[in-house]
């Protein structure tokens, strides 16, 4: 039985699904303006104040199912008509004010923002307020809380504002493509454009013969699709078409082998397996460029292995992640991989092709070792370097820390920033917990760290040497 977190989740994937059979049986541009009547049939309204609106929200959620908008080069776009423009914002005086003697919230105030009324209580004038909360500190009774949106709280890079009519936009420039807002915004509000149809494409010309299509999938695979067994999702992946399932946790030994020698020879290194941290530092600590690792991504780097062994291979990588369909594009990685989609997609697309998990046998993968599986978590990258000094026989002082959410890494790399790191390895990761809470998982469970860890330990490899050895040996043999 699926399950997702929230409705929203099960909005989005009802829409993609829907787009995906269509196009499966030809009919996508007949049914394009019927989907909507699909999704909310009325009269009656089950998520909003009218059917109308609510399938005026799901033709937005179609158009991004399709790609969206071309001009826009952010991955995330905002569906305006279901932003609930929420009017809170910035810092409140509550119930809990007694209108005390002492104004010390006044006093604490520099832009003369704060006032009394007829009953001694605070009042913000808001033209003036810039939300600094030094008024929230001094006030004795805790009176005084910093509302935001939930779009704008989950962002922690300052990317999200509201514009004038009250409607969320996100700026170009700061934003990472974490996803963070798509997943927090209780009304579905910023969601990620749709790779779902260029998936079905590549299964398409894969069954024609004209390519061989790979999938490569995130390690933290293992904590999703609860309702089935891992290998059952892998002959599920080939009932859509697919050549060949492969674990981008291959890709993540190959890193830390080569993670740990750059390590050893620079003495200093940031991780670049999560995309969107790296972009964050080139956006907001662009001095510390010079710090990120050299390597690909796991993703990026199994891909570019298979290429190498394949000439027909194209490559469709899945995950958890918004991130990763920026970094399709970038020019490191545009060579290799051809295809992002999420989790959820990888679901719509299942149901569309009613494909029934739990009742297909079991096809097992076996690609990579124990350290390369548990990259999905944080301080999973930290522990593969570690490991692949030891077995590369190199003699460094590995000071590793491992940190999850932009919040955490913005004071990491502040300090090294400062010169006050006591570490020589950073790992970042944006999202809390690392992969495995990335926006786009069907679920995010206080068991998907410990299924990580399961799963690693499955593993037939027990050294990164082990799994890298005949990649190595093939990608030589080819330059």
């Amino acid at each position: 039985m699926i399950k997702f977190d929230t409705q929203v989740q099960e909005l989005k994937y009802r829409v993609l699904k829907e787009v995906a059979k269509s196009y499966l049986h030809g009919s996508l541009m007949e049914d394009l303006y019927k989907i909507p009547e699909i999704i909310s049939p009325g009269p009656k309204p089950t998520m909003r104040c009218c059917v109308y609106k609510e399938r005026a929200i799901v033709q937005e959620r179609v158009k991004l199912a399709l790609g969206g908008d071309k001009n826009n080069p952010n991955i995330l776009e905002v569906i305006e008509p279901a932003c609930d423009q929420c009017p809170i914002g910035g810092m409140e005086v509550t119930d809990a004010c007694r209108g005390c003697l002492a104004h010390r919230c006044q006093g604490a105030c520099h832009m003369k923002a704060i006032s009394f009324d007829s009953h001694l209580r605070a009042q913000i004038d808001k033209s003036k307020c810039v939300n600094c909360g030094l008024c929230a500190k001094a006030c004795p009774f805790g009176a005084i809380t910093k509302h935001q949106r939930p779009c704008e709280a989950a962002c922690k890079v300052g990317a999200i504002s509201k514009r004038e009519d009250g409607i969320s936009e996100i700026h170009e420039e700061k934003c990472t493509r974490c996803g963070a807002c798509s997943y927090a915004c209780p009304f579905g509000a910023i969601m990620d454009k749709s790779y779902i149809i260029p998936c079905i494409q590549l299964t398409e010309e894969n069954k024609k013969g004209t390519c061989h299509a790979y999938m490569v999938v995130a390690p933290s695979i293992s904590s999703q699709f609860h309702y089935a067994k891992l290998g059952q999702v892998v002959s599920g992946i080939k009932e859509l078409g697919f050549h060949e399932v492969v674990e981008a946790a291959l890709g993540a030994d190959l890193v830390s082998y080569h993670e740990a020698a750059e390590l050893a020879d620079k003495k200093l290194l940031t991780s670049s397996c999560c995309p969107a941290f790296v972009l964050y530092i080139k956006q907001a600590f662009p001095e510390l460029k010079d710090k990120i690792s050299s390597n690909l991504s796991p993703m990026a780097a199994i891909a570019a292995y298979i290429k190498k062994t394949d000439p027909l291979a194209k490559v469709c990588f899945v995950g958890p992640c918004i991130a990763k369909k920026t970094e399709m594009t970038l020019e490191k990685s545009k060579p290799f991989v051809d295809c992002v989609i999420t989790f959820e997609e990888l679901q719509a697309l299942f149901d569309a092709e009613e494909i029934d998990l739990a009742s297909l046998p079991e096809v097992p993968l076996d690609n990579a070792s124990y350290y390369g599986r548990i990259f999905a978590r944080s301080h999973g990258l930290s522990d593969a370097v570690s490991e692949a000094l030891k077995e590369e026989g190199l003699d460094f002082p590995l000071k590793a820390k491992a940190v999850s959410g932009l919040d955490n890494c913005k004071q990491a790399l502040s300090a090294l920033k400062n010169g006050d790191a006591d570490f020589n390895f950073l790992e970042g990761m944006a999202c809390p917990g690392g992969c495995i809470g990335g926006p786009c998982c069907l679920t995010h469970e206080f068991r998907d760290a410990a299924d990580v860890d399961k799963y690693g330990h499955e593993s037939k490899e027990t050294t990164i040497t082990g799994a890298v050895t005949g990649i190595l040996a093939v990608s030589q043999s080819k330059e």
